[in-house]
């Protein structure tokens, strides 16, 4: 496709000695992004968590392999280090996120760095120093060296004063959770810079993603541990009650959207933090869907301290906005996420586990 562009560019320069719109765009585009019509350089930040591996392979299939750099503080196995460019990356270490901005010719910054929900409220003051010692890090960064710098937020950046049902784009926040406040705090910072300094920021509040990789330490990540274990043991127990309601998204249309907002134009964006969603549903609802491929599933639900958080969120996110503004469309419903779902833990886990089936894919937690 950035072949065809550029095809497209020459030609209509030297059979008419005019660009035609389609080609003046492209080049605005480029020279305003400071990439010149070549492909956006881009880097992520944390990596191996639940969205850098497949966001890469997303970006990469775009932009050329060794146009995305997947970066993290973790040893990667052999696969991801064969996949694309790797590098140490310590959101902590400004300088030395300086020389990687600078050696890699970086334009675009995804930071995915983060610890989540419930795993924050049991480390605290980590939480502070990697959610937003860390943002405040990827922020001024990406300000020095004109970045474009995505950062995502979450429903978790709402709290119990927030309207529930649904939830719109701009009301009242208040998260009880550092990982809230650390979120609401991204967003605010990141705004600031947009008004002061003209900072390309952009933020999308995500749901609960769900992906087949291994849960890791969110409140919504239930979605994510019934199919494992409900594909190997038949059973399941919930931290959640049946009728908790959360917004959802199955990780294809989480990253196509990234992407879509990544790559509208910056005039026709309203608002710099935008809510983005596919579906809501509650556990009992999902039992319902998966009972269809586990005829004899049993859940028992034990509500733990992940309820409070729970509560405290939006049962449905209002994403009109998201909508009207750069034509976000989910495709993923809860019927079709199940089945993917269902097929994807099935090939690339359980039956991994007994033997067959196909190689076991790079996955890691956030």
């Amino acid at each position: 496709m950035f072949r065809k562009c550029l095809t497209t560019l020459v030609q209509s320069t030297v059979s008419t000695g005019t660009l035609t719109p389609k080609a003046r765009e492209f080049l605005r585009r480029s020279v305003h992004n400071g990439t010149m019509g070549r492909p956006p350089k881009i880097l992520i930040t944390g990596g191996l968590g639940q969205l850098g591996i497949e966001c890469a392979k997303l970006l990469r299939s775009q932009y050329g392999s060794e146009n995305v750099i997947l970066s993290d503080i973790i040893k990667p196995n052999d696969a991801i280090s064969e996949s694309g460019p790797y590098i140490f990356a310590d959101i902590l270490d400004f300088k030395g996120l300086q020389k990687i901005v600078v050696d890699h010719r970086v334009d675009w910054l995804i930071h995915f760095s983060a610890l989540l929900s419930a795993v924050g409220e049991q480390n605290v003051p980590l939480a502070v120093r990697v959610n937003i010692e860390g943002v405040h890090n990827v922020i001024e960064l990406a300000k020095q060296y004109n970045l474009r710098i995505f950062v995502p937020s979450t429903i978790g950046a709402f709290g119990p004063d927030s309207p529930r049902n649904p939830t719109p784009n701009v009301t009242i926040q208040r998260p009880h959770t550092i990982y809230g406040v650390s979120k609401v705090h991204a967003e605010l910072i990141g705004e600031y810079y947009y008004h002061k300094f003209g900072l390309d920021f952009r933020c999308l509040r995500f749901p609960g993603v769900i992906s087949s990789d291994p849960p890791g330490g969110g409140t919504t990540d239930y979605a994510v541990a019934i199919f494992h274990e409900a594909l190997r043991t038949g059973k399941y127990n919930c931290y959640l009650r049946p009728d908790t309601r959360l917004p959802m998204m199955y990780i294809e249309d989480c990253l196509r959207s990234l992407h879509e907002f990544m790559c509208a134009p910056s005039e026709q964006l309203k608002r710099r933090v935008y809510n983005v969603t596919a579906m809501s549903f509650t556990p009992e609802e999902l039992v319902e869907k998966l009972s269809k491929y586990v005829p004899n599933l049993h859940v028992t639900y034990q509500p733990d301290s992940r309820q409070q958080i729970a509560d405290s969120w939006p049962q449905v996110f209002d994403d009109s906005e998201a909508r009207r503004d750069w034509n976000w469309q989910h495709k993923y419903d809860l019927d079709n996420l199940v089945d993917f779902m269902v097929k994807d833990v099935q090939e690339n886990y359980i039956n991994v586990e007994n033997g067959g089936g196909q190689q076991q894919r790079a996955s890691a937690t956030m």
